[in-house]
């Protein structure tokens, strides 16, 4: 017979996965402010290898609309600047020989809603994967009822699971709440 609680804490580590993930894929939306994260994807060619653009050049946010990104060797700045261009962020580099400087176009209202209705489409996917933790977690608790399993702790802990499910669909509806205000804030 199986620990009630080893169930629990599998949904649990599922729903909070899916939580990480769907925190990581908001931070990768655009939102109309300078996020050194929209670079991560970018992959720069230093010494014949493909490395993260990360660990070629030093990045930061002067201001709210601009990332720099400064080499920590010039004769990579070609490189660099082809590798932007070659990306999906979308932003054209300039390059004056030392930094290289992407300046962020403020958002318009078709893009705007376009990122929020992405960010939506993203929490309903995070949501998806918490039903499918609790789901998972009582399917295994209704097989150990068979094992010899009481039904009261089976019932107990599927309440218990579904706490915790609704703990995390909030909690997702929160983190896209405060995307989309994010987003759409001018």
């Amino acid at each position: 017979m199986a620990d009630v609680k080893s169930f629990y804490k599998a949904a649990e580590d599922k729903m909070e996965k899916a939580l990480l993930h769907l925190d990581d894929t908001f931070a990768h939306i655009r939102a109309g402010k300078a996020n050194v994260r929209i670079l991560d994807p970018v992959r720069v060619e230093v010494y014949g290898q493909l490395s993260p653009l990360s660990a070629a050049a030093n990045i930061n946010t002067p201001d709210a609309r601009t990332i720099v990104i400064k080499p920590w060797d010039k004769n990579l700045i070609g490189a660099i600047e082809k590798a932007i261009m070659a990306s999906e962020v979308g932003i054209t580099p300039e390059n004056n020989g030392e930094v290289i400087r992407l300046s962020i176009p403020p958002l318009t209202e078709e893009r705007r809603k376009q990122l929020a209705k992405q960010a939506k489409a993203e929490a309903e996917d995070a949501k998806i994967a918490v039903r499918n933790a609790r789901r998972d977690a009582i399917d295994g608790l209704k097989k150990e009822i068979k094992n010899g399993l009481a039904e009261d702790a089976e019932k107990d802990a599927e309440n218990d699971i579904q706490k915790l499910h609704d703990k995390f669909i909030k909690m997702i509806d929160e983190a896209y709440a405060a995307k989309e205000k994010e987003i759409m804030t001018v």
